[in-house]
């Protein structure tokens, strides 16, 4: 997909797996909505070929809207609607709906049900939006962004709602900018970045990437020119230093009282002072900055 002379989706290939739930991450013009808008069929392809259960999302979409439900960011109801208007409106058009008093109050929305939607909050909105995609007791649900805005004890019950989704053979596909979020939900991440897809796998395999140990450190004022470099040369060819942002490094590879004695005499060389010095695994968070380079911000 090219808008102009930008190419938003450059020969992106991935699969998602029926039953599973699949989180596609990236930072901001990374080409994550424009894949999925694709795959809801708003968008035709300009190359390449896009199957959702089978069909074509564009040309057979009047077979597929049924089977699927899109959760949308941003919108999807009217400004002056109540929020249990629209979603009764929204259960009225599909032949099997799941019942609206129970779906609202397993997503908290019994209390602001009479509110109009321009009046709910940020996470009231957004769970509107996941009720008004569930209702239709779809196959395939996309879930933009599902816990945006919401406290933390609306996030849990999402969580466990789309779990239950999953354990129902539902297949869940979503994007979100909480790391944590993905790593809890998802069966498979595929991360990507300038339209092309760089890294797949499940939230274990990415993090675990064959290397024993890493080290974080963070430090109070910005590295020297060079940090990366030096820090590299003085640990070894085994260790892999990779700068965060300006104060903090990841350091992976073989991790134990010697390495840590070494990155402490190395701070101490170059008068660095440390804030924090924490060995762990790495998270997903530390995978998708090495791979991207990226904050994932919202």
């Amino acid at each position: 997909m090219r808008y102009g002379d930008k190419v938003a989706v450059d020969g992106l290939s991935l699969r998602v797996e029926r039953g599973s739930v699949t989180a596609v991450l990236g930072p901001n013009g990374a080409g994550k909505t424009t894949t999925l808008e694709t795959c809801e069929g708003y968008r035709r392809p300009q190359g390449g070929t896009v199957r959702v259960l089978g069909l074509d999302p564009h040309r057979q979409r009047r077979a597929l809207l049924p089977r699927i439900g899109v959760m949308l960011q941003d919108g999807g109801a009217w400004s002056g609607v109540r929020a249990m208007e629209m979603l009764d409106h929204i259960a009225a058009l599909h032949a099997h709906p799941l019942d609206t008093a129970m779906l609202s109050d397993r997503l908290g929305l019994a209390d602001c049900g009479r509110t109009p939607y321009r009046r709910l909050s940020g996470g009231q909105q957004q769970r509107l939006g996941l009720a008004m995609a569930l209702v239709g007791r779809p196959e395939l649900v996309f879930v933009d962004e599902p816990t945006a805005g919401m406290d933390p004890q609306a996030r849990r019950a999402t969580w466990e709602l789309l779990d239950e989704l999953r354990a129902d053979g539902v297949t869940v596909v979503l994007t979100t900018h909480h790391m944590d979020e993905a790593e809890h939900l998802a069966d498979t991440i595929h991360i990507i970045d300038r339209g092309r897809l760089i890294a797949s796998g499940s939230p274990t395999e990415l993090t675990s990437g064959g290397r024993s140990a890493t080290i974080r450190l963070v430090v109070t004022r910005p590295f020297p020119d060079g940090a990366p470099e030096s820090l590299r040369t003085a640990l070894g060819p085994d260790t892999e230093v990779t700068q965060l942002d300006a104060v903090s490094m990841l350091i992976t590879g073989p991790a134990d009282g010697s390495t840590l004695a070494t990155v402490s005499a190395w701070c101490e060389r170059h008068d660095v002072l440390p804030e924090s010095l924490s060995l762990g695994r790495r998270t997903l968070e530390d995978v998708f900055l090495e791979l991207t380079g990226h904050e994932l911000v919202g």
